[in-house]
């Protein structure tokens, strides 16, 4: 792999704010860096739910992988969603982003994951082609019920 990642701690905050940050402008939504910091704080920390690589130089990084993991009975063991991607805009459309996913997937599949997901919105035609691209399959017959509490 000819792109570097690296595993985030708390020590990483200062270099991933501003990354986090550009994720949600993007998205429109609005959140401030003490929120920020406060949701990916525990992953930082090295809590078992989630993890977060920084991609590229870590003082500097390109951007950043968002992975939460959960178990499930029926494929009998550690499922992982990737939760987010940034790559910095100017750097986009290199296959940065398939390159880092692929080598996430490899090492957690090393690690005992049965199963990687992604929600995607319907809509969001970019994001599910980058999962297409990944050999990722949709799954018709399955659809996401959530309640957000």
């Amino acid at each position: 792999m000819s792109t570097a990642i690296t595993l985030a701690t708390t020590a990483d905050i200062d270099a991933l704010l501003p990354l986090l940050q550009r994720h949600d402008e993007e998205r429109r939504n609005s959140t401030d860096n003490a929120q920020l910091a406060e949701s990916v704080q525990p992953l930082l920390e090295g809590q078992p739910h989630g993890a977060i690589w920084l991609i590229g130089p870590r003082r500097s990084p390109l951007g950043y992988v968002l992975v939460t993991f959960g178990w499930s009975r029926s494929l009998g063991g550690r499922e992982a969603w990737l939760d987010e991607i940034f790559i910095r805009p100017s750097v986009r459309n290199r296959g940065i982003a398939k390159e880092v996913t692929n080598a996430i997937a490899v090492s957690l599949t090393k690690a005992g994951l049965k199963a990687f997901h992604a929600r995607v919105n319907i809509q969001d035609v970019r994001a599910r082609r980058f999962c297409e691209k990944l050999g990722w399959k949709i799954e018709d017959q399955t659809r996401i019920l959530s309640d957000l509490l």
